[in-house]
């Protein structure tokens, strides 16, 4: 990894670990459904913005409805799934969880016939999932049905975070990150945004409300979107992805330093086999490492 590649990893470690804190603000002031809805189209809209006065020429000939499976999973299902989450749960509990995206990543292409995944990653499958299990029933705080769920709408905002990497990788390879990422969070905000006569605004967002709006969706979301996919063919999917990593240690620590969230031991437990789980999983160990350092 080049000096420009770990600038760029250091990058969407910390703005995405430190994301987890103005998202819990937008979500508080806008609700989960305007969150997701709102940030979404701020991102496509930034990004249509700048293309517009660069001069970037954008090409959508791959057709909206392979934009829109993206969108519905990466976007929509993801982020609603986080969003709903977080309050119930809190950042660092939700930031741990998230680092199970590479775990249904390569369990997604194990499945899908996609990669076949060798002795040791499927021992890293099983450390993973334990993890989850001592991260779930182990709580400091009482393990009501309100934090069960919140773990549940989490673990599922992973798998359809996996999943959407999946598909864009195997479906949308060809196409460019600006055209999959703006038309992602078009697709992803349109298709929530009638849930918005079910949950509206929970009452009058404050000036500095909006500002964490922009921030989350121009900055945290679509311009960060981009970082990655070409970090992606920089580095390829594996090596990139495992930035989850990093990205839970900065929302932990902002969590669990700053905010004051308590984890119990087994919890900490639970997180370093999650880690360690993904880590044999993506094969940064042994001959996988070898491997990654080749390719």
């Amino acid at each position: 990894m080049n000096p420009k590649d770990l600038i760029a990893y250091v990058a969407l470690a910390v703005i995405w670990g430190l994301s987890f804190v103005v998202v819990l603000r937008v979500v508080h002031a806008f609700g989960w459904v305007g969150a997701v809805t709102l940030r979404a189209f701020v991102a496509a809209g930034t990004l249509l913005l700048v293309a517009v006065l660069t001069g970037r020429r954008l090409d959508f000939s791959v057709g909206w409805t392979r934009l829109a499976v993206v969108g519905a999973t990466s976007v929509a299902l993801q982020l609603a799934g986080l969003n709903y989450a977080m309050p119930m749960i809190g950042t660092a509990m939700s930031a741990i969880l998230v680092a199970t995206i590479p775990l249904f990543s390569m369990l997604i292409a194990q499945l899908s016939g996609i990669e076949r995944l060798s002795a040791s990653r499927k021992a890293g499958l099983a450390l993973g999932f334990a993890g989850v299990l001592l991260l779930v029933g182990f709580p400091v705080v009482p393990l009501t049905t309100s934090f069960v769920i919140g773990c549940l709408c989490s673990l599922a905002s992973a798998f359809f975070a996996a999943y959407g990497s999946n598909y864009v990788g195997h479906r949308l390879r060809d196409v460019g990150a600006w055209e999959v990422t703006i038309g992602s969070f078009l697709t992803g905000g349109a298709m929530l945004l009638p849930l918005f006569a079910l949950v509206p605004v929970p009452g009058t967002p404050l000036p500095l409300d909006y500002l964490f709006l922009f921030v989350a969706g121009a900055l945290m979301s679509g311009l960060t979107y981009l970082l990655y996919f070409w970090l992606v063919g920089r580095l390829g999917a594996t090596r990139a992805v495992s930035v989850e990593f990093a990205v839970t240690l900065v929302a932990v620590a902002v969590g669990a330093g700053l905010l004051g969230e308590p984890l119990s031991l087994p919890q900490i437990a639970g997180a370093a086999t999650v880690v360690l789980g993904c880590a044999l999983v993506l094969g940064l160990f042994g001959r996988g490492r070898r491997e990654l350092a080749a390719s």
